[in-house]
């Protein structure tokens, strides 16, 4: 079966962790700093806190930018369920928004109607690694997290997503453009806040006791800032994170190939739609393509394309048509509508051509097969 997501690992990702487990650093340690302080350099991000995955990322950035319980986040309908757990975890009430049908990215339009009083943050997801349109939503004058966990390559003008908006969260886990396996990370704009990050991801503790040996006589008592749960990264993820660095420029490149070879073959199919490429001014970072049909032949093209060995999905099941959220009320027209004809087709660096080119052959033959 051919998968809908991948990453690439080998023995390079093999010779970092074995580095960590000779050098008995199975926690955290100075594979994790080192990984940090890449990050940060690659993206020009003043500081990068790497944490143990995307979902607890997004709790981090509700918790530091510490809203008055009850408060209202808006974020898209169209996007990964932790974006809204994580809010109701945190004492807070998602509010949805519907996204462009074209980008499947909020925009200040599709976010203003869901603007209250109570609003006190937005979060915006890069769609695929699509970028947002920042400028506007940034005139709401209301706290931005940028959820990036499509989006590691992607910027606008010379700014990399993640630092465009308050605070940005990102996804390692083991699909993403970036993939350690589970893991994830913030930036932010002001330095207090991922200082306070490093200090709550302990439960809360500003200094481990190896930390606080160089300078404390009694080392094993520890300071408590705040309550909080244990989000701690691993030296072993952060070594396939170093490897992943080197590769990602290479593997970036390799998913542009497939996602030009995909818009050109695709180009003049009238039966569907195929997704927005980066504007001027911006990069896009091909995490996923998404297809829309024309039709009602959406489900019969993925049994189809699953028959003959190619896995797809939608990503995502919009949000506010789950009941656990209390949001089934809302009509989102684009959102409703992308259930009904998106299709995540292959795109991932552990694809062969000859992958790519029998997805584009079966996915022809299932339109010549349906008259389409």
């Amino acid at each position: 079966m051919i998968s809908v997501f991948g990453s690439k690992v080998g023995e390079e990702e093999i010779a970092e962790i074995r580095t960590s487990i000779e050098n008995q650093w199975l926690g955290i340690g100075p594979k994790t700093k080192l990984f940090e302080e890449k990050m940060a350099k690659r993206l020009n991000f003043k500081d990068f806190v790497l944490l143990d995955s995307g979902s607890n990322s997004l709790y981090m950035a509700l918790k530091l930018l510490n809203l008055p319980e009850g408060s209202e986040v808006v974020l898209p309908a169209f996007t990964w369920i932790s974006c809204a757990t994580v809010i109701v975890l945190s004492g807070l009430k998602p509010v949805f928004c519907d996204v462009d049908l074209i980008t499947q990215n909020v925009t200040a339009e599709t976010i203003e109607p869901a603007l209250t009083k109570k609003t006190k943050a937005i979060m915006v997801v890069h769609y695929a690694g699509k970028p947002v349109k920042m400028a506007p939503i940034k005139e709401f004058g209301i706290p931005i997290i940028e959820d990036a966990a499509h989006a590691i390559d992607s910027k606008i003008g010379d700014v990399y997503c993640g630092g465009i908006g308050d605070i940005g969260a990102f996804s390692f886990d083991g699909v993403k453009n970036l993939a350690i396996g589970e893991a994830g990370g913030i930036t932010a704009k002001n330095l207090e806040l991922t200082e306070r990050a490093r200090k709550l991801r302990y439960c809360g503790i500003e200094k481990s006791g190896f930390e606080a040996s160089a300078s404390k006589y009694r080392w094993w008592e520890y300071n408590v800032v705040d309550f909080f749960v244990k989000m701690i990264p691993d030296d072993i993820s952060a070594s396939i994170g170093l490897a992943q660095l080197e590769k990602l420029d290479k593997n970036q490149k390799y998913r542009k190939e497939i996602w030009d070879i995909y818009q050109n073959e695709f180009k003049n199919i009238g039966w569907f739609e195929i997704p927005a490429d980066a504007e001027n001014g911006e990069q896009h970072s091909y995490f996923t393509y998404l297809i829309r049909l024309n039709n009602d032949k959406r489900d019969d093209l993925a049994h189809f394309l699953y028959d003959n060995g190619i896995y797809t999905t939608l990503r995502y099941q919009p949000l506010h048509m789950i009941p656990i959220y209390c949001s089934t009320h809302l009509k989102l027209k684009n959102s409703e509508l992308l259930n009904e004809v998106g299709l995540n087709i292959p795109l991932h660096p552990n694809l062969s051509m000859n992958d790519v080119e029998y997805i584009i052959s079966k996915i022809k033959e299932f339109g010549k097969k349906n008259n389409l």
